[in-house]
Parts: C-alpha cells; structure tokens; sequence
C-alpha cells in the first residue's frame, strides 16, 4: 500500500463538481485525508472564473497508470474531452501527484509532479494535509516548502465547504480548531 496524493480542481460549479469527486474517491479507495478547499485565481488561463483547488490523500495498491486511468476517466465523466485546450475552464481536473516516493516516469506519469513546487494551490493544501511528509526528491517536508515559498502574484483564500454531513474545509482556522473538538 502507498500513500496516494491527488490534486483537485474545478472552475466550473465547482461545488457540484467537488463533492461528486469526493464522492467517487471515498466509494472506490475508502477513507481519504482531505485539505481545506482554496478558492484561487486561475493562473494561465484566459477564462477569468476562480478555481476551487484541494488535496486528497489515502492508501491504495493500485499502480500509478491503474490511479492515472481511474482519474482520467472521472474528468471525462465531468466533460473534459483530451481535444480540450490546456488552460480552457474545466468541471473537474485530478492530477496525480505523488504516489509513495515513487519518482521517475512511471506508466507514463511524471512523479512526484512538478506542479507540488510550482503552484501555491497545490503546494499550501498539501503542506496543510501532510506538512511532515516529504517531497520524494528533495527530502523537504511539505510544511517547510510551503514556508520558503514566494506566493508571487498567486492569489488564493480558503472557503467554507461542506461534504458528507461534515464540514471538511473551514476558511476561519478557529471554526476550524472548534470544529475538530
């Protein structure tokens, strides 16, 4: 079994398109880890509509094409179509960023995947969900990559989001703190 982190992001209803992710994470792998949800400004597209970005972490033994196909499969299900431009506005994009310490291309996949050091969306939930667990190439805990960060002109806040009869994001960190008492 491997430690399996995914990206999720959605600008189009996102809050549909999030829970029904969550949805299908938690029916087909089990418990999941979850990030708060950030709400961002899209970075590189041209379609002006904020992003809802997370992370999601859980246990599987499914190889690394095996976890690739299964997302691949749920975006299509949601209405991405591979003809769709890189930076279009999308219902749900999964990628897959780590699995174990797995590093190199594997079946095809780049991990970990280089978007961890590049995009504070990425890199601030899983620094939240996981801040001891290390970048499998440079050995640095998450929580210290997130530290030494330049956020630049990345613009990203934390929302409220409610899942499953739980709330699983909360904005404020002292709702947040009471919420977990």
């Amino acid at each position: 079994m491997n430690l399996v982190t995914l990206s999720l992001g959605s600008n189009i209803d996102p809050d549909t398109h999030i829970r029904l992710c969550l949805d299908a994470l938690e029916d087909t792998f089990g418990h999941l880890q979850i990030s708060r949800i950030f709400e961002s400004e899209p970075v590189g597209f041209k379609d002006n509509r904020n992003f809802y970005n997370l992370v999601v972490a859980f246990q599987s033994s499914w190889t690394v094409g095996a976890l690739q196909a299964w997302s691949k499969q749920l975006e299509i299900a949601h209405g991405r179509t591979p003809t769709m431009l890189k930076c279009s506005p999308r219902a749900l994009d999964i990628d897959l960023l780590t699995v174990g310490n797995a590093c190199g291309t594997l079946d095809n996949v780049s991990l970990p995947r280089a978007e961890i050091t590049q995009n504070a969306f990425v890199l601030q939930p899983l620094a939240e969900l996981l801040p001891n667990e290390r970048h499998p190439i440079c050995n640095t805990p998450y929580a210290t990559l997130w530290q030494r960060f330049e956020l630049g002109e990345q613009r990203l806040w934390a929302i409220d989001f409610y899942w499953r009869n739980r709330w699983v994001s909360l904005a404020d960190s002292e709702k947040r703190s009471a919420s977990a008492r």
